[in-house]
């Protein structure tokens, strides 16, 4: 019985090759969720840092495990990701608020960047490394230095008659 519990343990050990390979790309995943999350946290928001963090090191561990498997194919790794996007759909919705006594909608901005993390964790775990770190970039821009133009924009449309005059309308 130890035996076949041993064999067991053993079977699924990885080489020192994709030990290296594998914890590079989970710890590119937790850095770039940590880059998105931080302007999250920055920003107030519920699902901050330790949230995408999380997100983007489980999209990274979930593309990370097909290729292991044994007559994986293409067409597995399509469900992966449909699964993936799915979940993270459940996840997103639940950073949404509907304040009906203030007719607003918040946390759109928050479902939308934990969308782009687990997007990120995804390519990530792929190995499409260099497509995470851009778009985790242009995401982490927009959250953080966009927000400038969007408060301006809205500044003149309140002052012109159109739109909130209120920041806390933004729909993060």
């Amino acid at each position: 019985m130890w035996y076949e519990f041993q064999k067991v343990l053993v079977q699924d050990l990885p080489t020192m090759s994709q030990l290296v390979s594998v914890s590079f790309h989970m710890l590119v995943a937790v850095f770039l969720g940590a880059l998105i999350g931080i302007e999250r946290e920055h920003a107030g928001q519920a699902a901050g840092l330790r949230t995408h963090m999380l997100v983007a090191l489980a999209t990274a561990m979930f593309t990370l495990l097909m290729p292991l498997q044994p007559g994986s194919t293409s067409a597995d790794m399509s469900r992966v990701i449909q699964g993936i996007a799915t979940g993270i759909g459940f996840v997103g919705a639940g950073a949404i608020l509907k304040m009906a006594d203030q007719q607003q909608i918040r946390g759109l901005t928050t479902a939308a960047s934990i969308w782009a993390t687990a997007a990120a964790g995804t390519a990530v775990g792929m190995g499409r490394v260099w497509i995470a770190v851009l778009g985790s970039i242009v995401a982490w821009f927009i959250l953080s230095k966009l927000k400038r133009i969007e408060h301006y924009v809205q500044g003149t449309s309140a002052r012109e008659g159109h739109g909130p005059s209120s920041p806390n309308q933004t729909g993060e």
